[in-house]
Protein backbone atom coordinates (compact mmCIF):
# COMPACT_ATOMS: atom_id res chain seq x y z
CA UNK A 1 0.00 0.00 0.00
CA UNK A 2 1.42 3.10 -0.51
CA UNK A 3 1.76 6.22 1.83
CA UNK A 4 4.28 8.81 2.01
CA UNK A 5 5.71 7.30 5.51
CA UNK A 6 7.97 6.07 3.03
CA UNK A 7 8.87 9.64 1.32
CA UNK A 8 11.62 8.30 -1.02
CA UNK A 9 9.26 5.65 -2.28
CA UNK A 10 5.57 7.78 -2.52
CA UNK A 11 6.70 11.16 -1.24
CA UNK A 12 5.06 12.83 -4.24
CA UNK A 13 1.68 10.85 -2.88
CA UNK A 14 1.73 14.43 -0.72
CA UNK A 15 0.73 16.25 -3.14
CA UNK A 16 -1.69 15.02 -4.58
CA UNK A 17 -5.64 16.24 -3.16
CA UNK A 18 -8.77 14.39 -3.24
CA UNK A 19 -12.31 16.34 -4.48
CA UNK A 20 -15.91 15.62 -3.77
CA UNK A 21 -17.22 17.51 -6.93
CA UNK A 22 -21.15 18.62 -6.75
CA UNK A 23 -22.28 15.30 -8.66
CA UNK A 24 -21.47 13.37 -6.00
CA UNK A 25 -17.81 11.99 -7.49
CA UNK A 26 -14.75 11.81 -5.84
CA UNK A 27 -11.97 12.83 -7.85
CA UNK A 28 -8.15 12.69 -7.46
CA UNK A 29 -6.41 16.04 -8.11
CA UNK A 30 -2.76 15.69 -9.59
CA UNK A 31 0.49 18.41 -8.87
CA UNK A 32 -0.96 19.62 -12.10
CA UNK A 33 -4.24 20.19 -11.19
CA UNK A 34 -5.72 17.31 -13.50
CA UNK A 35 -8.89 15.92 -11.22
CA UNK A 36 -9.45 12.19 -12.67
CA UNK A 37 -12.45 10.25 -11.23
CA UNK A 38 -11.41 7.37 -9.10
CA UNK A 39 -12.87 4.93 -11.08
CA UNK A 40 -11.10 6.62 -14.67
CA UNK A 41 -8.70 4.35 -15.72
CA UNK A 42 -6.43 7.02 -17.20
CA UNK A 43 -5.74 7.62 -12.77
CA UNK A 44 -3.59 4.74 -12.69
CA UNK A 45 -1.82 6.22 -15.52
CA UNK A 46 -1.31 9.04 -14.38
CA UNK A 47 0.03 8.32 -10.62
CA UNK A 48 1.97 5.69 -12.27
CA UNK A 49 4.06 7.72 -13.98
CA UNK A 50 3.98 10.43 -10.80
CA UNK A 51 5.10 8.11 -8.81
CA UNK A 52 7.33 6.36 -11.16
CA UNK A 53 5.91 2.58 -10.85
CA UNK A 54 3.07 1.29 -11.47
CA UNK A 55 0.10 1.24 -9.01
CA UNK A 56 -3.59 1.28 -9.14
CA UNK A 57 -6.39 2.72 -7.29
CA UNK A 58 -8.37 0.55 -5.03
CA UNK A 59 -11.41 1.49 -3.10
CA UNK A 60 -11.25 -2.28 -1.72
CA UNK A 61 -8.68 -2.74 0.98
CA UNK A 62 -6.42 -5.82 -0.20
CA UNK A 63 -5.97 -8.73 1.90
CA UNK A 64 -3.08 -8.85 3.71
CA UNK A 65 -2.02 -5.49 2.82
CA UNK A 66 1.35 -4.13 3.94
CA UNK A 67 2.74 -0.43 5.04
CA UNK A 68 5.90 0.72 4.59
CA UNK A 69 7.42 3.32 6.88
CA UNK A 70 11.02 5.08 6.92
CA UNK A 71 12.85 4.76 10.27
CA UNK A 72 13.74 8.22 11.65
CA UNK A 73 16.83 9.10 13.13
CA UNK A 74 15.79 11.06 16.38
CA UNK A 75 14.77 8.78 19.08
CA UNK A 76 11.21 7.88 19.63
CA UNK A 77 10.65 7.61 15.94
CA UNK A 78 9.71 4.32 16.13
CA UNK A 79 9.82 1.71 19.18
CA UNK A 80 13.25 0.27 19.96
CA UNK A 81 12.42 -3.25 18.86
CA UNK A 82 10.92 -2.02 15.70
CA UNK A 83 14.03 -0.73 14.71
CA UNK A 84 16.34 -3.13 15.77
CA UNK A 85 14.50 -4.88 12.97
CA UNK A 86 14.63 -1.96 9.82
CA UNK A 87 16.04 -3.15 6.90
CA UNK A 88 17.37 -0.82 3.52
CA UNK A 89 15.50 -1.31 0.65
CA UNK A 90 16.28 -0.25 -2.61
CA UNK A 91 15.34 3.40 -2.54
CA UNK A 92 18.62 3.17 0.60
CA UNK A 93 15.73 3.94 2.78
CA UNK A 94 15.60 2.06 6.02
CA UNK A 95 12.08 1.33 6.34
CA UNK A 96 9.96 -0.76 8.23
CA UNK A 97 6.40 -2.84 7.23
CA UNK A 98 3.31 -3.32 9.01
CA UNK A 99 0.06 -4.36 8.68
CA UNK A 100 -2.83 -1.93 8.58
CA UNK A 101 -6.04 -1.50 10.60
CA UNK A 102 -8.11 -4.44 9.59
CA UNK A 103 -11.18 -3.44 6.77
CA UNK A 104 -9.37 0.03 6.38
CA UNK A 105 -5.86 1.71 4.28
CA UNK A 106 -5.11 3.63 8.03
CA UNK A 107 -2.24 1.86 9.75
CA UNK A 108 -3.93 2.48 13.45
CA UNK A 109 -6.44 5.35 14.05
CA UNK A 110 -9.80 6.26 11.32
CA UNK A 111 -9.74 9.42 13.02
CA UNK A 112 -7.00 12.29 14.00
CA UNK A 113 -7.15 15.32 16.65
CA UNK A 114 -4.75 17.78 17.14
CA UNK A 115 -4.87 20.81 19.73
CA UNK A 116 -3.90 24.42 19.72
CA UNK A 117 -1.97 24.55 22.55
CA UNK A 118 0.21 21.59 21.53
CA UNK A 119 0.70 23.54 18.28
CA UNK A 120 1.45 26.31 20.23
CA UNK A 121 3.99 24.42 22.80
CA UNK A 122 5.77 23.22 19.53
CA UNK A 123 6.25 27.27 18.47
CA UNK A 124 7.41 27.85 22.00
CA UNK A 125 10.04 25.40 22.30
CA UNK A 126 11.43 25.65 18.27
CA UNK A 127 10.81 28.86 16.84
CA UNK A 128 12.32 28.24 13.91
CA UNK A 129 9.53 26.14 13.28
CA UNK A 130 6.07 25.98 11.44
CA UNK A 131 4.01 24.37 13.30
CA UNK A 132 1.23 24.71 10.72
CA UNK A 133 -1.53 22.18 11.62
CA UNK A 134 -1.42 20.97 8.25
CA UNK A 135 1.74 19.36 8.78
CA UNK A 136 0.20 16.72 10.93
CA UNK A 137 -2.88 15.77 8.80
CA UNK A 138 -5.72 15.85 11.46
CA UNK A 139 -9.66 15.57 10.57
CA UNK A 140 -9.69 17.46 13.91
CA UNK A 141 -8.19 21.03 15.28
CA UNK A 142 -9.36 21.51 18.68
CA UNK A 143 -9.19 25.15 19.68
CA UNK A 144 -8.08 24.44 23.35
CA UNK A 145 -9.03 28.49 24.70
CA UNK A 146 -5.41 29.42 25.83
CA UNK A 147 -4.94 25.89 27.95
CA UNK A 148 -1.14 25.21 27.80
CA UNK A 149 0.52 22.01 27.34
CA UNK A 150 -1.08 18.42 25.83
CA UNK A 151 -4.07 18.59 27.49
CA UNK A 152 -5.47 16.15 24.63
CA UNK A 153 -2.55 13.32 26.55
CA UNK A 154 -5.67 13.47 29.67
CA UNK A 155 -8.29 12.50 26.75
CA UNK A 156 -7.20 8.98 26.52
CA UNK A 157 -10.23 6.73 27.29
CA UNK A 158 -12.31 9.88 27.14
CA UNK A 159 -15.54 10.14 24.67
CA UNK A 160 -15.93 13.40 22.31
CA UNK A 161 -18.70 14.71 20.54
CA UNK A 162 -18.21 17.00 17.72
CA UNK A 163 -21.64 17.96 16.05
CA UNK A 164 -23.69 14.63 16.25
CA UNK A 165 -20.79 12.24 15.58
CA UNK A 166 -19.34 10.86 19.31
CA UNK A 167 -15.72 9.89 19.26
CA UNK A 168 -13.68 7.84 21.69
CA UNK A 169 -10.00 8.72 22.48
CA UNK A 170 -7.85 5.99 22.23
CA UNK A 171 -4.23 6.91 22.44
CA UNK A 172 -1.91 9.34 21.67
CA UNK A 173 -0.47 9.97 18.17
CA UNK A 174 2.97 8.47 17.39
CA UNK A 175 4.27 11.05 14.70
CA UNK A 176 6.42 9.34 11.61
CA UNK A 177 8.30 11.56 9.34
CA UNK A 178 5.19 13.22 7.63
CA UNK A 179 5.24 16.60 9.33
CA UNK A 180 8.54 17.44 8.34
CA UNK A 181 7.81 16.98 4.53
CA UNK A 182 7.05 20.28 2.20
CA UNK A 183 2.84 20.52 2.30
CA UNK A 184 1.26 23.06 -0.29
CA UNK A 185 3.33 25.77 0.28
CA UNK A 186 4.73 24.74 3.59
CA UNK A 187 8.73 24.07 3.06
CA UNK A 188 10.13 20.60 4.54
CA UNK A 189 12.11 21.09 7.85
CA UNK A 190 13.48 18.28 9.24
CA UNK A 191 13.78 19.57 12.38
CA UNK A 192 10.16 19.54 13.31
CA UNK A 193 9.57 16.02 14.61
CA UNK A 194 13.10 16.11 16.59
CA UNK A 195 11.67 19.02 18.78
CA UNK A 196 8.39 17.16 19.10
CA UNK A 197 11.22 13.91 20.45
CA UNK A 198 13.04 16.26 22.30
CA UNK A 199 9.45 17.98 24.09
CA UNK A 200 7.24 15.23 23.94
CA UNK A 201 8.02 11.54 24.22
CA UNK A 202 5.68 9.73 26.34
CA UNK A 203 4.47 5.77 26.52
CA UNK A 204 2.23 4.58 24.18
CA UNK A 205 1.05 1.34 25.08
CA UNK A 206 3.93 -1.27 25.75
CA UNK A 207 5.94 -0.25 22.80
CA UNK A 208 8.06 2.59 24.92
CA UNK A 209 8.05 6.13 25.14
CA UNK A 210 7.04 7.69 21.44
CA UNK A 211 7.24 11.17 20.17
CA UNK A 212 3.56 12.35 20.19
CA UNK A 213 1.54 14.50 18.96
CA UNK A 214 -2.15 14.44 18.82
CA UNK A 215 -4.65 11.47 19.91
CA UNK A 216 -6.15 9.13 17.78
CA UNK A 217 -9.95 8.99 17.91
CA UNK A 218 -12.57 5.63 16.97
CA UNK A 219 -16.07 6.67 15.69
CA UNK A 220 -18.52 5.31 18.71
CA UNK A 221 -21.95 4.18 17.18
CA UNK A 222 -24.01 5.54 19.79
CA UNK A 223 -24.35 9.15 18.99
CA UNK A 224 -27.48 9.79 21.56
CA UNK A 225 -25.00 8.81 24.36
CA UNK A 226 -24.90 12.48 26.67
CA UNK A 227 -21.75 11.80 28.99
CA UNK A 228 -19.20 12.92 26.32
CA UNK A 229 -16.97 16.15 25.68
CA UNK A 230 -18.89 18.22 23.71
CA UNK A 231 -17.05 20.73 21.23
CA UNK A 232 -18.65 23.49 18.92
CA UNK A 233 -17.64 24.94 15.66
CA UNK A 234 -15.91 28.03 15.77
CA UNK A 235 -13.95 30.41 12.92
CA UNK A 236 -11.24 29.03 10.89
CA UNK A 237 -13.14 25.37 10.98
CA UNK A 238 -11.36 24.81 14.34
CA UNK A 239 -13.86 23.40 17.31
CA UNK A 240 -13.91 25.25 20.34
CA UNK A 241 -15.02 23.11 23.83
CA UNK A 242 -18.78 24.30 25.42
CA UNK A 243 -19.28 21.87 27.80
CA UNK A 244 -18.96 18.10 28.76
CA UNK A 245 -17.82 15.15 30.82
CA UNK A 246 -15.35 12.25 29.74
CA UNK A 247 -16.36 8.72 29.49
CA UNK A 248 -15.42 7.54 33.71
CA UNK A 249 -17.74 7.40 35.83
CA UNK A 250 -18.42 10.50 38.33
CA UNK A 251 -17.51 9.88 41.89
CA UNK A 252 -20.31 11.77 42.86
CA UNK A 253 -23.65 9.70 41.40
CA UNK A 254 -26.25 12.41 41.08
CA UNK A 255 -24.22 15.60 40.43
CA UNK A 256 -25.11 17.50 37.45
CA UNK A 257 -22.23 17.24 34.75
CA UNK A 258 -22.27 20.98 34.83
CA UNK A 259 -21.07 21.20 38.15
CA UNK A 260 -19.20 18.27 38.45
CA UNK A 261 -15.10 18.89 38.33
CA UNK A 262 -13.79 15.43 39.62
CA UNK A 263 -13.05 13.87 35.97
CA UNK A 264 -10.07 12.44 34.59
CA UNK A 265 -9.71 15.84 32.73
CA UNK A 266 -9.43 17.87 35.62
CA UNK A 267 -11.33 20.70 34.15
CA UNK A 268 -15.18 21.87 34.84
CA UNK A 269 -16.59 24.23 32.15
CA UNK A 270 -18.89 26.15 34.87
CA UNK A 271 -16.13 26.80 36.46
CA UNK A 272 -16.59 25.45 39.81
CA UNK A 273 -14.87 23.37 42.33
CA UNK A 274 -14.26 20.55 43.71
CA UNK A 275 -17.22 21.33 46.72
Amino acid sequence: MGSAKHPRKWGELVRCRSRLDDSGVVRVVLPDGTALPVEDPDLDTELSKLLGRQVSVSGVVPEHSRLERAVPEYEGGVPDVVRESATVDATGESITTGGVAPGTFFDFGRVHLVTTAALDRMRSVYPAGDFDARRFRPNLVVDTLGEPGFPEDDWVGSRLRVGEALFRVLVPTPRCVIPTLGHDELPPDPGLMRAVAREHRIPVFDLGRLSCLGVYLDVQPDSSASRALTWSYGPVGALSRVRGLPASTCEFPGVPVEVCTRCALGWCPSGGSDE
